[in-house]
Order: structure tokens, then sequence, then C-alpha cells
């Protein structure tokens, strides 16, 4: 799985990206105001850099372990029982990811077909889905990463004894 762990990476790198190409937009928005030259469309394009940043780091946030949890009751519990808490709570998450995948491909169909249109520069909308498609797919695939380590070290704490 360190394939899938790569690419998660690379797509948090992307997500990392487009969090400073928000920040550059806003930053030379705010100066060219200065000198009466703003950036055209400066909502649609830092709301499209920030919903990318976000959605493509979501998925690292699961396979390094770094998303919202409560460690010091987990960590706390016996090796086996944290394992199989992580196990439950990666399937709870997995679950919730598909519903939020299909749902929003749904919702991403549908104002695809009504042609919508960001209100700024009238960027088409699906180039706002696609971050968020992207970001919950791949977040699927995350926690199907965590389900598969937890599932080894269980095996080789098992072997161990």
């Amino acid at each position: 799985m360190r394939w899938l762990d790569r690419a998660i990476e690379a797509l948090a790198a992307l997500g990392v990206i487009a969090y400073g190409l928000a920040a550059i937009v806003t930053v030379a928005d705010i100066l060219g105001r200065v000198v009466g030259l703003a950036v055209a469309g400066v909502v649609d394009i830092v709301q499209l850099f920030v919903l990318a940043g976000a959605w493509f780091v979501i998925p690292w946030a699961f396979v390094a372990g770094a998303h919202v949890g409560v460690e010091f009751v987990v960590d706390a519990l016996p090796a086996a029982l944290g394992r199989l808490i992580r196990a439950f709570a990666a399937l709870l998450a997995g679950g919730l990811l598909i519903l939020m995948l299909l749902y929003g491909h749904d919702a991403f169909q549908t104002q695809q077909m009504l042609g919508d249109t960001s209100q700024q520069l009238g960027i088409p909308i699906m180039y706002f889905w696609w971050p968020v498609l992207i970001g919950q797919a791949a977040a699927v695939a995350a926690t199907g990463s965590v389900l598969i380590r937890l599932g080894r070290q269980a095996m080789g704490a098992e072997a161990a004894r």
C-alpha cells in the first residue's frame, strides 16, 4: 500500500500548493487595490484553491493519523482493543465518505447538467466539484489503507505470541 500512501502524499502536496496559491492571489489583490489593479474574480479563484486545498489534504490526515481523535483514551487501552477501536472508526469514516462521494457525484451531475457557473468569473461549477470528488475518493482509499495497516499489525501481534 506504499504506492497509495505516496499518491495520497502527492495529492496533499497539491493541496498545500493550492492553499499557497490562494494566499498569493489574496495578497496580489490586496496590493493591487492599493494601485488600482484589483484581481478580477478573486473570490472565485480563492474559493476554488481553498476548496481544492482542503479536499486534497483530508485523505493524508487519515493515512498519517493526523485527524482529530481521542488518542489519550485509545492509547491507554490494550493494543488489540486500540486497534479494534481504530478499525471501527475507520470503517465508520469510510462508510460516511462513500455516502458523501455518491451524493456528491449526484449533485455534481445535476449542476453540470444545468450548466451552473461561479458568480464572478463564470467558471463552470464542475471545476469546483472535481477536487471534492477526487478528495472524497482518495479519502475512501485512505481509510481502506488504514484498515489494511491495522489488520497487518494485528496479524503481526498474533504471530509474535
